[in-house]
């Protein structure tokens, strides 16, 4: 799940597409890149994002939801480097590298994620 995805998914939230709903709801195996929870973090911080769960709270909430939170790994920045500069958000770009990493299908909105072939993706 990308960031948006992540807390429409704590909220319950319409925005979530049907697609998007049934691969959460369904059998298949959720992951949460750890650069979701340090955009969250620095979006609490600056108050662009009004959000009651701590981060530890957030943690919390995907292990007892089954979520895989991955850790940021430097193989991920060779990867960053060959997408195209499509999308400069650096959140954004470090969770495609992570989900092409993976070989990981991304649930995301993100207009401009979408534009990428190098990443396969659902909503």
């Amino acid at each position: 799940m990308d960031t948006c995805t992540f807390l429409w998914y704590l909220e319950d939230s319409p925005r979530l597409s049907q697609k998007a709903g049934e691969v959460i709801s369904g059998e298949s195996r959720l992951f949460l890149s750890l650069t979701t929870l340090w955009e969250i973090a620095i979006k609490k911080t600056i108050h662009k994002l009004d959000l009651e769960e701590s981060t530890a709270d957030l943690i919390k909430i995907c292990e007892e939801d089954g979520i895989t939170v991955l850790p940021i790994e430097s193989r991920y920045f060779d990867t960053i480097q060959i997408l195209p500069y499509i999308h400069g958000d650096t959140f954004d770009r470090l969770i495609m590298a992570t989900a092409r990493e993976n070989d990981l299908t991304l649930l995301t909105d993100d207009k401009n994620i979408q534009k990428y072939n190098e990443v396969k993706q659902v909503w």
